[in-house]
This record gives structure tokens, C-alpha cells and sequence, in this order.
């Protein structure tokens, strides 16, 4: 395998570490309800979400676990030809990006029965203001955005 695979595959890796390292300390550091301010409009709380996004199905914690290790499962094999495939570098980092949020998030969900959420933003919006997020869904949310930029622009297949 080639080193940019590799890279590729460690970058994911790395992204997902990073992910569970901030669920973790939200786990030891911050008490539920408790909020601290990292910036003016960013905080840290801990939110145990037993849903998707924004709660859906938080009833069902065990129908979200099997959708999202579905969808992950799914999204993994989907990617392993694309790695051994020439070009395609943003389709590649898009994969990256979403799958590494795919699996911390599918992992909170088996190993602790909910995902853990920790950053929120604070705005003139009370109900925008109590949506917690973890940095496994900004890197499905970018990672969503490029491969739907590669599926609109798909430009040359030899870009990397």
C-alpha cells in the first residue's frame, strides 16, 4: 500500500482519536449542565445524546445504534475501492473527513449507549443555543460537503 493511503488512513484514524480524546475529557472534566466558555460563543457542556441528530429517535437508542453502524458499515466499504483508486483527492479527504466522524460517533453508540456531544455555540437563538455537537459531526458535515462538491464539480480523476 502506497504512503498516501496510508496517510490517508491515519489522518482518519488520527481525527477519530482526537474525537474520543474531547468526548473523554468531557466525560472526566465537565459535570451535566455545567457549561465553560472557550471563547465568547463557544462552550464546552457534556450532553449524552441517546438519538441521532438533534435527538431523533432518542427513545430508540438501540435502532439508532444498528442505522448508524449500518450507514458506517455501508460508507466504509463504499470507500475501500477508492483508496486503491488513482486521482479522486477530494472524494478521498471527503470519505476521510465523514467516516472518521462516522465511526467515533457508531462507537460512543456501542461502547457507552449514547454518543457524547461537548461543544455548543451561544446566539440571540435559545433553542440554537442548547445544540450540543462533537467534533465527529463537523467532520461528517464537511466531510458531506466535499463529496457532494465532487459529485456537482467532479473536475479531472488524476488530482491526486
Amino acid at each position: 500500500m502506497k504512503i498516501r493511503k496510508l496517510c490517508s488512513l491515519g489522518g482518519a484514524a488520527a481525527l477519530f482519536s482526537l474525537d474520543q480524546i474531547m468526548k473523554s475529557y468531557a466525560e472526566q472534566n465537565l459535570e451535566k449542565g455545567e457549561e465553560k466558555y472557550l471563547m465568547d460563543k463557544v462552550v464546552l457542556r457534556r450532553v449524552h445524546n441517546k438519538g441521532m441528530c438533534l435527538n431523533l429517535l432518542d427513545g430508540q437508542p438501540e435502532t439508532v445504534k444498528n442505522i448508524s453502524l449500518a450507514a458506517t458499515i455501508v460508507l466504509t466499504v463504499l470507500q475501500i475501492p477508492l483508496l486503491f483508486a488513482k486521482g479522486h483527492f477530494w472524494k478521498k479527504k471527503g470519505f476521510a473527513l465523514l467516516l472518521s466522524g462516522a465511526w467515533s460517533n457508531t462507537f460512543d453508540r456501542a461502547a457507552r449507549g449514547h454518543v457524547v456531544d461537548y461543544i455548543g455555540f451561544k446566539t440571540g437563538n435559545e433553542k440554537v443555543s442548547q445544540i450540543t455537537y462533537n467534533l465527529g459531526d463537523f467532520f461528517i458535515a464537511a466531510g458531506s460537503v466535499i463529496l457532494v462538491l465532487t459529485a456537482l464539480f467532479p473536475g479531472r480523476k488524476s488530482d491526486g
